[in-house]
């Protein structure tokens, strides 16, 4: 059996929450956006390259949620060499996982709604796309702010560094 400390452990549960939550807001947000897509391919097929387009944008905060994961894994010690974490560095693992967590879960289900209704209008007026890119990528800010807050929390809380 493997010893490992507890915060070490935290940091795997901070790792899980990050990617979990991310991935299931970015889910969500492609879900709608391809949904979207469809009945608009299915109005005219020329939609189809703007769809894939909308779709793909709830796709980052997956991404954060999964490079913040994996920054947890290798500097607590779970991937490559380490000492492990304090269980006081372990319980800021979990803040650094609820913040990109969370923030990615709201943000893609966000832009996944903005998405599927910009692939909408374009449909009716092809001039939309511009201003259906800008209206979509607005919800991305809350997962950026979730990011920015969890590499604070990493630096500052003893994790990076």
């Amino acid at each position: 059996m493997v010893d490992i400390a507890l915060g070490t452990a935290l940091a795997a549960i901070g790792a899980g929450v990050a990617i979990g939550f991310a991935g299931l807001g970015s889910g969500l947000g492609q879900g709608m956006a391809a949904a979207g897509s469809v009945g608009a391919v299915a109005e005219d097929n020329d939609m189809f390259a703007r769809g894939i387009i909308f779709s793909a944008l709830p796709e980052t905060q997956a991404i954060y949620g999964f490079l913040i994961a994996i920054l947890l894994l290798v500097f607590s010690g779970l991937l490559g060499q380490g000492e492990g974490l304090s269980t006081e560095a372990g319980v800021v693992a979990i803040g650094v996982g609820a913040a990109i967590g969370f923030a990615g879960l709201g943000s893609g289900m966000g832009q996944g709604i903005a998405a599927s209704s910009s692939v909408g209008a374009i449909v009716e007026d092809n001039d939309m796309f511009a201003r259906g890119i800008i209206f979509s990528a607005l919800p991305e800010t809350q997962a950026i702010y979730g990011f920015l807050i969890a590499i604070l929390l990493m630096v500052f809380g003893g994790i990076l560094g």
